[in-house]
This record gives C-alpha cells, structure tokens and sequence, in this order.
C-alpha cells in the first residue's frame, strides 16, 4: 500500500508542475498620467495592476516586473521607468528618472508591458503581456514672473480730448500652462497720474490734458500673471501732449535773405506740413516768386543791351528800328518815352496815334528773307491788363507790333508781327507776286500776362524759330492763309501798327500835312526793337542774352521721393511740387530754392507766395489751407571800388610837345584796380598784440568788367580849331568798344576787361593848334560799370604848358653851378608834383673861386631885376591884347638871354588880377636852373607871386 500512495502522489507532483503557468499577465490598453514639474512620481488613471489568472500560483500567478517601451517620439521611454509594488497584487508604479520641464516638453507618451515570475525562482517560462499605451502630461508650476516687452513706452497726444487709447504695453510670462502664462493684470505704480490701465495693457486719460500745465507725464506699470507673479522689472510710460492741432505749414518764415554771391540758398529749411492726423492722398503746393518790378521782369545784367550782346558773344551787324531820338532818328521823336532801370529806352503806344514809320534807308539795309527780329515787349502798358477771353462779336482786331515788306533782289517779300488775345502771329509772305502767305501761331502765357518779356524771331523760311525769355517754342498752328490781296510792291517799315489797303493814297488833313491809313495799332510798351539780317543767333547765345539770372530751382532732384513730380516754368519765377506721401512731401519742400548769378544782384524785395492744395478721400472734410506770403529780400551787394591812379596831379610839358602831330598822351601810366571791401575779425590778431580785437574792412582785388570811361575837360569846352583829343580808333574798333567825341567830353562805352580800358585810356592825347599853347588847362577821368551803378574815383589832372622867351644873355655854367649851389632845394620845393624833364646836376664849386662866384652873382642879380622891370613894361603895352605870346619877347634888344616864366605858381587860386593893383614892393623870387649838358643856353625860371596867386602870361 505504501508504494501506490507514493507512486500516485508523485503522478500528481508531475501533472501539477505541467500545468503551473498558463496565463499572461493582463494589464489595461492605455493609461493618462500627471506629473508635476517639481516631482518625479507619475499619478494614473487608471491605476497601474496587473492580473494574473494564475494567481494564487507561487511565481506563476505573481507579476515580478514592469518594462517600458519607446513612444511614438521614441525618445520618452528613457525618461520614464515602471516599478512593481506589489508581486502578489500587481500593483505598479510609473515615475520619471529626472525632473520634467514643462516649458520644454509638455507632454510624453510610451507604452508599457508586465511579465510575470515564471515558473519558478529563475523565472523561466515568464510570460509577458500585450503592451499599453501611457500618456503623461507634465502639469506647470509658476516659477517664471512676466517681462515687459519694452521697458519704455512713449506716445503723444493733442491736448484737450479723451482718448480711450493712448498706448498699450505688454508683458510675457515663460510659464507653459495658461493659469501660470497668463498675464491676468496691469497696474500704474506711480500715484496721483491722470491715465488707467486696463487689463490687456490699454492706458487712457482719465481728464483732458493740458500741455501749458504738464507737457510731459512720466509714470510707470507692473504686470501680474494669474498665479499672481509680479513683472521682473516695472516699465516706464512717457506721454507727451501736444499743442491743439492746426492744421497748416510748422515752421514758415515771412522774411528771407539773400546774400549776392551766396548761389542757392533754400527758401523752406525747416517747413512741414501739419494734417492732424487727417488722411489725404494728393498735395499739391505752388511756389512763386515775383520779379515783375525788377528791371525788365527779373534780375538780368545790368549792362546795356549792346554790352550784353558782346559779353554772350552774339554776332554783331544788328539795326535799332527804336533808337533815341536825334536828328539822325527823328523818326522816333513823336513817341512817348518811359524812364527805364536800365539804360534801354522805352516807347509807349497807344494802338492809334503813336507809330513810327521807319525811314526807307534803314529799311533796305535789313531786307533780306533770312533775319532775326528781337524786342522787348509789354503788353497793355502800365496800368492796363490787355484782355485774354473776349466773347464772340466783340472781337478786338490783331495788334501789329512790326509790318514790313522787304525787297529781295527781283522779288518782295512780307511780314508782319501781332498780337491778339494771348496769341502770338507771325504773317510770312516769301514772295508777294507769286507764293501765298503763311501764318505762325503761338499760344503763350507770357504775350498776354502784362509782364516785360524778351521775343526772339528767327526767320529762315520756311523754319521760324522764337525764344522767349531765352527758351524756345514751337509754333502751335501753320496754316495757309488763302488769297488775300497782294501789298503794294514797295519798301516800307512800320512799328506799332500796319498801313491799310489805301497806302498809297494819301489823305490830305488841316495844315497840309500827308498821313497813312493805319490798321491793328499796338497797345503797349516796346523797347530794344532790332533786326540782323543774316544766319539765326544760336540757341546759346539767346539764352545768354535775355534768360533770367534769378529764379527758384530744386536742390537735389535725385533725392526726390517716389510718387513725387516737380515742375519748373520756363522763367523761373512759378515752381509746383505734387505728390502723395506726407513726408516725402516735407523733404521735398524743404529743397525748394532760390538761385541768383549775379555777382552784384539787384538788391530789394521780391513777394513769395505759397498756395497749397489738399485732395482726401473724404471730400467733404478735407482740410483747406490758406496762401502763405512772404518776401525774399536781396541784400546790398558788396560794392566794387573802381580806383584810378598813376596819373599826376600835374602834367607839365614844352608847349611845342603838344603842337606836334600826335599830342602828348595824358595818361600814360594810369592804372585802373577794382577790388572789393569785406569784414574781417581781427580778435585773434588784436589778443596777441595786445589789442582789443576789432572788425576790420579788407580789399580784395577781384577781376572785373567796366562799361564806360569818360574824359572831360574841366572849365571852358574844347575849341575844336585850336584843340582835340585824340583816341586810337583801330584799337577801339578792334575791341568792340564805341565812343563819343564831343567838345564837352570824350565817352568810352562797352563792356570789357580792365586791362583793355587801361590800354585804351593811355592811348588818349592832347594835342594843340600852332601858337594855341595856354598856360594850364584841367582834365577829370572816370570810369563806371554797369551803366553807372558803380563808380570809380575822379582823377583830376592839370596839364601845364611851359613857354620860352628869347635869351638875352647867355652865363656860364659855372655861373650856373653857383646858384645850385646857393639855393640847394628851392627847386624841388617849387616843382614837386610837376613832371618835367630832369636836368643835369653840376656838382659844387670848391672854395679856391669863391670871389668869382660872388661876383657873378652880384651880376645875375642885376640882370635879373632889370628883365623884371623890362617885362612889366612889356606887360603894361600889351595888357589889352592879353599879352603872353612870344611875340612880346622880341623887344629884347639881345638875344642872349633866355627867361622862362614859371607857370607852376601858387595852385591855390587862379582868379585874375589886375597889373595896375600890384604894388611896386613886392618881392621877386628867383630860382636859376642848371644848364643842360647838351647845349650852353642858360634857362632861368622867374615867378612871380602877386596877392591871389595869378599866374602871368607872356
């Protein structure tokens, strides 16, 4: 019996231990799980256990471990780590290996898998089970406070409106979770400030701002977040108030000054435009400059039309169809003249009564079918603006400014120049016998504007070219003017107006006098009306001529911003600026600028305007802006100082010098400097000599132009039988230069160099007839530019005639040599300011023949009191006949005697006296001269001094 319960419970042992694990661990398929940032332990749900059905089996039924798996991101497994707590219950526990950071990962998933112990104690046969999946959400602790994006927040605002926005800070928190990044509220620290601060950052006023009382408000804000962490670091709120807003130009000064010689200057440095925050999308602002009252409609060089044409080297051959009148051009002498800033003349006309019919020989010196006509013109006169839109019926017929018909060789050919309305006509007819006619029509601004304006006509049929004001223009029509009837074929000249069909019948009126039927009289002013036949002037040389030398211009046009466009007209004097931007705009504005050539300007005032147009996209509010006015004021240049000298006072020469053929030149080494005067600080020189410092005027030499020198002959005028002055009029021709010859002056004219009219004023001479030498005769010389604007200095210059009698006795030098040496310096004392030839000098006598001398002397003496007393005598004989010719020295019984009066007595007054009035008494001083080592003739010079210092003339 023993056996079989041993042998049936060893069978049983065996069928146990096949059967011991059968099962797999049985866990749930996914798992959510929590984690805080500052623990490590992983909370479930649903809790970690795992089953299995082989429980309460030793080993088999118990679970010995978890083992994690990769996620999806195959990263979060090494992170996380499964324990078991329990074998017998299969209770487990998830937990991190290192601290998790929600602001880097938020959220990990990974799978899990149990396995059992197995059969036994080394776990063989363990069984695993299917893997779940476990998502673990890291949950945020508030360890990050809020940072201010800026720490300073500034705005402006006008003054007296409530704003709900001013401005808005903000502020982050570095927290994942939305409870702890959550910015939950603002807060202004700083107390008792007139604005609040909502939740999402928004600070408003809370009471109109005044900017007299507080201009600028500074505060600070903080920031909470919604675990109620306060801001790092607080900011900074600065608002600044604003004046009311006006809408307008900031920053427009009335008055503006230009220095001559400054080139450009900008007219609005600091100009900007104030929209108070009105939405506009086209601005539109015109700029002019008024130059109407200056010279002929802006600042031109102030010489002479006939200078300004050599200066811009224009050809010369041109004929004044307007000249002054004078006998030559009487034909100008009805027409009533106007004074002019210039030197150019100015004719009015009425349209009617007032026309000049140029006489037939200057006519046919500018026939010819190629010329140019060139004119200043001013339409309606002073005080009258010529009508620019006329209704139908009561059209005005054309103003003819020139008619002319002009003989070509076998054929005539015709042109006539008008005005109407604001068109310029020219009517060309190439042959008047065969061809039809031709018109040219401009339609320009500058005809009916009331303004001076230069017009240039080029005529090279069948091109017609016109500038006006130096810029050029075409014609706007040309058209056949049809059949009309042929004029007269005869030469013939007209300004101001046209001859009618009865030309040449002439109506008789009261007084006998025969007058032309005229048609489309001119109204207006003209002046400087000439014709050159020939080639056309190049375009340069007309720009040169008559362009303006000031105007408005643009400083840089390559900084000009996009969308924006500026215009220019031709005369410089209007300038518009258009864009859309507001600040391209100001940028734009502010290089508007004034421009001016000339180096001695016109000085004055010249209006500014400044119209502005706005367009919005809400028109009915769109802004509207006021015309600004101001003025541009040209200060006094710096006047050049014209200074002559090198030239006497005094010219004193043998009167047979000035009888010669060629005169004696009156300024041979004259010289002429211009130079300008400017304020130097001398401090720097003053603190080292010691001085106080000071302003001080320094000259400059600068080159220049002169357009004029005049020599007059101070006193009586020139006698032309018996004097003349002589000038080299090759050398002036050559040089362009003309001159006036007239007894009362001699007048150079034309612009050029200084060194030209140096040459030329030294070629001028005095020349006298045979026996016409007088005593002294006065010469003043000056010299302008820019038609007297400026000036130079007089020079004066007093020419002295010597005369010689016959001699009565000849001394000897050695007689000579004494009386140098008596009187050592008398003749320097007497002569000073003369220039005169220089004699010899002999040197001194030694003493060994003193007693000689002194005899001689004492001889000299007496020969000298009794040529006095000869020469009263001779005086008191021919005081009628105004003694003082040669003629009275032949009653001198020898010839051995040469006595030469002095004309160079007391320079203090020439007034006459009478012989009869000098007293017996008075005192003769005499001077004995060296002789000459060329000739033995001794000469003594006599003067005479009576009570007015009259001299005597023999």
């Amino acid at each position: 019996r023993t056996p079989l319960v041993f042998e049936m419970t060893t069978s049983f042992c065996l069928l146990c231990c096949r059967s011991a694990n059968k099962h797999k661990p049985w866990i749930e398929t996914e798992y959510q799980g929590i984690v805080m940032e500052n623990d490590n332990t992983v909370l479930l749900n649903p809790p970690l256990f795992a089953l299995d059905k082989d429980a309460p089996l030793h080993y088999a039924g118990e679970i010995c471990g978890f083992r994690v798996h990769n996620g999806p991101s195959g990263s979060s497994s090494v992170q996380f780590e499964a324990v078991v707590l329990d074998r017998s219950t299969g209770e487990g526990l998830v937990r991190s290996k290192e601290p998790l950071d929600c602001e880097s990962q938020r959220e990990h998933s990974f799978t899990i898998q149990a396995y059992d112990c197995g059969e036994g104690p080394d776990g063989a046969n363990s069984k695993k089970s299917h893997k779940a999946t476990v998502h673990v959400r890291v949950n945020d602790v508030n360890e990050f406070s809020p940072v201010f994006v800026e720490r300073r927040y500034e705005a402006s605002v006008p003054e007296g409106r409530l704003f709900d926005h001013i401005v808005r800070v903000e502020a982050l928190d570095a927290d994942c979770s939305p409870q702890y990044s959550q910015i939950c509220f603002y807060d202004i620290i700083t107390p008792n400030v007139p604005f609040v601060i909502d939740n999402d950052g928004n600070i408003k006023n809370t009471e109109p701002l005044d900017s007299k009382r507080q201009r600028v408000h500074t505060f600070w804000v903080t920031a909470f977040d919604c675990g109620k962490n306060r801001a790092q670091a607080d900011a900074q709120v600065v608002v600044t108030v604003k004046p009311s807003c006006k809408p307008g130009w900031i920053g427009w000064s009335k008055r503006v000054e230009y220095t001559p010689g400054s080139g450009s200057i900008p007219l609005f440095p600091s100009l900007h435009l104030e929209t108070c925050e009105e939405t506009v999308w086209n601005i539109q602002a015109t700029v002019e400059l008024q130059t109407g009252h200056i010279g002929k409609g802006c600042d031109r060089d102030s010489y002479s039309d006939r200078s300004v044409r050599r200066l811009c080297g224009a050809v010369r051959g041109e004929v004044d169809l307007l000249p002054p009148p004078s006998p030559a051009a009487n034909w100008t002498s009805a027409l009533p003249t106007l004074p002019s800033s210039d030197s150019s003349l100015v004719f009015s006309f009425n349209g009617s009564t007032h026309v000049a019919m140029v006489p037939d020989s200057i006519a046919a010196a500018v026939s010819g079918d190629h010329f140019t006509l060139q004119l200043w013109m001013r339409r309606g006169g002073i005080n009258t603006q010529p009508p620019t839109n006329q209704a139908r019926g009561n059209r005005r017929e054309e103003e003819t400014i020139v008619c002319s018909t002009v003989k070509n060789d076998d054929s005539f050919s015709h042109y006539s120049l008008s005005v109407h309305g604001c068109r310029l006509s020219l009517f060309y007819w190439p042959d008047v016998s065969a061809a039809r006619p031709v018109k040219f029509l401009w339609k320009l601004e500058q005809v009916c504007d009331s303004e001076w304006h230069h017009l240039s006509l080029s005529v090279q049929f069948p091109s017609v070219t016109l500038y006006v004001d130096g810029v050029t223009f075409d014609p706007a029509l040309i058209h056949d003017n049809g059949a009309i009837p042929n004029p007269a074929p005869r030469q013939r000249l007209v300004i101001g107006a046209c001859w009618g069909n009865d030309w040449l019948n002439q109506r008789q009126e009261k007084g006998g006098r025969g007058i032309y039927d005229y048609v489309g009289g001119y109204r207006g002013l003209l002046s400087g009306v000439t014709v050159r036949p020939g080639s056309v002037e190049p375009h340069s040389v007309v720009e040169c001529l008559y362009a303006c030398r000031e105007g408005l211009d643009f400083g840089d046009l390559e900084t000009l911003g996009s969308g924006m466009k500026v215009h220019v007209n031709p005369s410089q004097s209007v300038l518009v600026l258009e864009g859309d931007d507001i600040e391209s705009f100001n940028r734009a504005v502010q290089q508007v600028t004034y421009r001016n050539s000339l180096r001695f300007a016109t000085p004055g005032v010249r209006p500014l305007k400044l119209t502005t147009s706005l367009r919005c996209f809400n028109e009915e509010s769109c802004l509207t802006l006021r015309q600004l006015e101001g003025y541009l004021v040209v200060l006094q240049p710096d006047a050049p100082q014209i200074s002559l000298s090198g030239v006497g006072p005094h010219l004193a020469r043998p009167a047979p010098e000035f009888e010669g053929p060629r005169g004696v030149p009156l300024f041979p080494e004259l010289r002429i400097v211009c130079s300008l005067s400017h304020a130097v600080n001398t401090a720097a020189q003053g603190m080292e000599g010691g001085g106080e410092p000071a302003n001080t005027l320094m000259s400059d030499a600068v080159a220049h132009t002169l357009d004029g020198c005049e020599v007059q002959p101070l006193g009586e005028e020139l006698n032309p039988e018996r004097e003349e002055l002589l000038v080299d009029m090759d050398a002036l021709r050559e040089r362009g230069l003309e001159i006036i010859n007239t007894t009362a002056y001699i007048a150079i004219t034309g612009a050029e160099s200084i060194s030209v009219y140096e040459d030329v004023l030294r070629s001028v001479r005095y020349r006298l007839a045979k026996g016409s030498a007088r005593f002294e005769r006065r010469f003043r010389l000056s010299c302008s530019e820019m038609n007297g604007r400026y000036t130079s200095n007089e020079l004066t210059l007093e020419v002295n005639f010597l005369h010689s009698l016959d001699s009565l006795y000849h001394p000897s030098h050695l007689l000579a040599s004494q009386q140098q040496f008596l009187h050592p310096s008398h003749h320097s004392g007497e002569l000073s300011g003369h220039t005169l030839p220089n004699p010899h000098r002999n040197s001194v006598v030694p003493g060994a023949a003193t007693v000689i001398i002194m005899v001689c002397v004492g001889f000299l003496v007496v020969m000298v009191i009794l040529g006095v007393f000869r020469i009263r005598s001779i005086h008191r004989r021919g005081e009628g006949t105004g003694g003082g010719s040669k003629e009275d020295s032949g009653q001198w019984d020898d010839s051995a005697l040469t006595i030469i009066v002095n004309p160079m007595e007391s320079y203090e007054s020439r007034m006459g006296i009478s012989a009869d009035t000098e007293g017996e008494g008075e005192e003769d001083e005499e001077v004995v001269e060296s002789p000459d080592d060329a000739n033995d003739d001794q000469r003594i010079i006599i003067k005479k001094e009576g009570r007015d210092g009259n001299p005597r003339r023999y």
